[in-house]
């Protein structure tokens, strides 16, 4: 669509649900965030899996291509050349949300849908971590059977392959909160 001139190479779309639909600007807070997941993902991966950061995971049941602001697939940056990582690839899916917490939650409808074992959505505005698990797949309607809220105080589980493989504190994966004014 880029070489017949229907977009241009600047401008940002992923495919969810069989519709193009424009990427969103990212604010400080969210580009903060998603770097704090990151890192504390890519800290407690075991070997064999990677980090990624905003590419996009195929999710062919669902006509879906996102790019989750962070994801974990198996293998390393290398396996992915000619294609990207699908569902038997992808272990998790981050997204973080600052001022599109339902938009975000509606993606659990696809990632669930579409086989992606386990989806945590970094909710800013609520200080929380959504933690979706048990994916109902294609013909369910509701994405994930179970949906886990974490509090800063609390310790999310890193899952890979329907096991525990590290223990990550929900603060870690969050913004410090700004001092409030009295």
């Amino acid at each position: 669509m880029i070489a017949s001139g229907a977009f241009t190479k600047n401008d940002r779309f992923e495919l969810i649900e069989g519709s193009l639909l424009q990427k969103m600007t990212k604010h400080p807070p969210h580009s903060v965030t998603t770097g704090l997941c990151l890192d504390a993902i890519q800290r407690s991966l075991p070997p064999g899996w990677h980090a990624r950061k905003e590419d996009p995971v195929r999710i062919p049941d669902r006509d879906s291509e996102p790019e989750p602001d962070v994801s974990v697939a198996r293998g390393k940056l290398t396996d992915y050349l000619r294609r990207h990582p699908g569902p038997a690839d992808v272990a998790l899916v981050i997204e973080v949300a600052d001022s599109s917490v339902e938009d975000d939650r509606e993606m659990a409808v696809t990632y669930g849908g579409g086989g992606i074992p386990v989806y945590w959505l970094v909710n800013i505005p609520d200080r929380q971590l959504e933690v979706y698990t048990e994916p109902s797949g294609p013909s369910a309607p509701i994405g994930y059977r179970r949906c886990a809220v974490l509090r800063p105080t609390d310790q999310a589980p890193l899952i890979i392959e329907g096991h525990v493989v590290a223990q990550i504190p929900v603060a870690n994966l969050l913004p410090p909160q700004e001092p409030t004014a009295d």
